[in-house]
This record gives structure tokens, sequence and C-alpha cells, in this order.
């Protein structure tokens, strides 16, 4: 099962689908995908059980008692390292807000038949493991080092190849963006969905970035030019052109869903009078320094309070009290971080339907709960 890989073709071309016109292909995807609840948006840490899931392909089964990370390529000190070796290094605990790349995919008017997401690929998890670069700088990388590549066990086949799935960081990317080799969650051992025994976790990059699954780390004197890195996740206008890596979270907030449910469609019913209004807001190039909110779908905009972040690479919790009158509502946020990025009314459309980072709209009728 895959996201941006898995490909629908007809004359060899990427199909699209339009409004809500699912194929049985995405169905299956979002039966074995996941996103978030959204109520769990509410919560500062997402538990386990609500937070969003994306297996490309079956679940590794690993014996921990057997397994090794195998560090190896271009470096003087080869490592091969137990469960338990990892474990017994420094550890650290952060709360890290991963999104999936192709988070919001559903919201393009023309969007490639894949995992079909709506706002809530999105999850913020307490991670527990070691950092990275310790590790490689005691296998010591030679000085042609250019990337690492990072290999799950997680296998498959793409482009009528079997390949596992398998990213890189640049040298200076995995020394510098502090991340982690984690086998815990949220207090709990890393569940098998998530990556058991051991996955990576690259803090404020799309989630694309943390390979679950973790047993192989190569160091290369090139650029690895492998499917994940060159194929797919990349922002493109046609299946021909090359595109751009895609790396930092763009700045995004999302609104936990006021009231209860509302009819089939999802509205929201709150009681009129005051409705406080709450959410998250994250960006991986810059804190949060502002979430607006607009209850009139867009028209007028009022700042909303900002809480602490959980964390420097967590998400920032925000509120908004909002004085609710009868009707039908739109409730618009829009978040912007330190470097002045600003969540736009419509994100640029893509090839692959990457980084959607679009205002989200919750339609709202206030009336007395029965």
């Amino acid at each position: 099962m895959t996201d941006t890989n898995e490909e629908e073709r007809l004359g060899g071309k990427r199909t699209f689908g339009h409004g809500n016109d699912f194929s049985n292909s995405e169905v299956n995807r979002a039966l074995r995908n996941h996103g978030s609840y959204y109520e769990g948006i509410a919560q500062d840490i997402t538990p386990a059980t609500m937070h969003y899931l994306l297996c490309h392909f079956d679940v590794p089964q690993t014996d921990p008692h057997t397994f090794r990370l195998e560090i190896s390529g271009h470096v003087k000190n080869k490592l091969s390292l137990t469960l338990d070796d990892i474990k017994s290094r420094p550890a650290e605990t952060h709360a890290v807000t991963l999104e999936c790349a192709g988070n919001g995919r559903q919201s393009f008017a023309q969007r490639p038949k894949s995992q079909p997401w709506n706002e809530w690929a999105v999850g913020t998890a307490e991670w527990l493991g070691t950092p990275l670069a310790p590790l490689l700088e005691e296998a010591g990388l030679e000085d042609a080092v250019h990337s690492l590549v990072f290999t799950g066990e997680d296998r498959g086949i793409e482009v009528d190849e079997p390949i596992y799935y398998q990213r890189s960081l640049t040298r200076q990317d995995a020394m510098n963006a502090q991340a982690l080799l984690v086998y815990g969650m949220n207090g709990e051992p890393l569940p098998a969905a998530f990556g058991f025994p051991l996955r990576l976790i690259v803090p404020r990059w799309y989630g694309m970035a943390s390979v679950k699954w973790l047993s192989r780390i190569e160091a290369t004197d090139s650029e690895f030019d492998g499917y994940y890195m060159k194929q797919a996740y990349r922002n493109k206008q046609s299946e021909n052109d090359p595109g751009k890596d895609i790396r930092l979270q763009r700045v995004r907030s999302v609104i936990a869903p006021p009231g209860i449910k509302y009819r089939h469609q999802g509205d929201r019913l709150v009681q009129p009078g005051s409705v406080e209004i709450q959410g998250k807001a994250w960006s991986g190039a810059g804190a949060i320094t502002n979430v607006e909110i607009s209850p009139d779908g867009g028209q007028s905009w009022q700042d909303a309070r900002l809480g602490e972040a959980l964390g420097e690479f967590a998400w920032t919790p925000w509120t908004y009290n909002w004085q609710a009158r009868p009707g039908a509502f739109e409730i618009l946020s829009r978040a912007t971080d330190g470097l002045g990025n600003t969540q736009p009314f419509e994100a640029d459309w893509n090839y692959l339907g990457m980084e959607n980072n679009s205002i989200q709209r919750v339609s709202v009728v206030v009336a007395e709960i029965p």
C-alpha cells in the first residue's frame, strides 16, 4: 500500500480524480492508512491509536532479539548494533509534529489518485530515542561522504522492480537536523505499524524523511537517486518534470472541531453564545508567531491567543473566543511563522499533490443543541 508512489495508469499516464470521484484503489489505501482523528487535535500529544499512519508496503515482522542496525559505506568504523546497544546510549525524548507531505491532497480540484488525505495527516507524539549524529561520528564519516542513505525493512514492487523504502539526507543535514533513532512512542515501545523496533525521526521535515523499520545506514560519496528521492515525494508539474525536493513542513494550522457533529456531511453544531475555538499550528521553517481566525468565511480576521509550543519541534496550541449567533458560518484559520510565511487561501497545484498548506475551512451551524 503506497502513497504517492502507487499510481493508477491509463496508457502509462497518471490518472486524476475530481470532487468525490474516489476510485477503489484510493478507498483501499484510505482503509489501510488513516489520518489522525480530528477530535484529537485538541490534545497536545496525539495518542498512538489516533495518530496518522502511512505504510507504503507490508509491515515487516522483525525479531528484536536478532535485529541489527548496520552502518557501513564510506566510514572508518563499520558498526553493527543491537537494539540493546542503541538503548544503552544517551536517550532523549522530544515532542515532534509529523506531517505527511501529501497532507491535504484531497483538496486539490484535480488530484492524483493516491492516498486521499484531507487535513488530518498530522500528529504530535513524544518520541524516545538516541541522537543520530554521535553514532555517525563514532562510525567516522570519510571526507568524501556526500549523503547518508537510510533503508527500512518494508519492501515491495515499484516501477516493476522490487525495492526497499529508502530516503537520504545530505551529510550536513544528517549531522545538523537533530535526527533521532527512535524506539519508543508516548512512553511505550514503538508500535509495529510505526516502525518497530527502530525508526528515524527527522524533526521539522515532512514525514517521508522519517524512515520506519530502519535497518541500514550507508554513507555514500554521491547524491542518492532512489525512487523515493527522485520520483515520489517531489513537487513537480507533470509526469516528466524532475521537480523539486520536499523538505521542511510549510506553515499550517488546523481547527479542532467545535461542538458536535451535525449531519452526515461533517458540519459542526454549536450552541449560541461564547464558544472557544481551539487548534494547533506548526511550521518547519520557524516558530509560530501568529494565528488568525475568521468566523465569517474570510471577510474579517482576528488574532487568536497563542499557547506555549510543546517543544522546539512541536506544534503550538491556540484558542479564540467566538461570540456565536444563530446561523450558518464558515470558520477559517491561518498561521504565520517567524520567517513571515503565511498560509495561502489556495496552495499551488502540483502533479503529486504535495505540500498543500492552504487555509482550512470548517462549516458550523449555530443553533440550540437538542
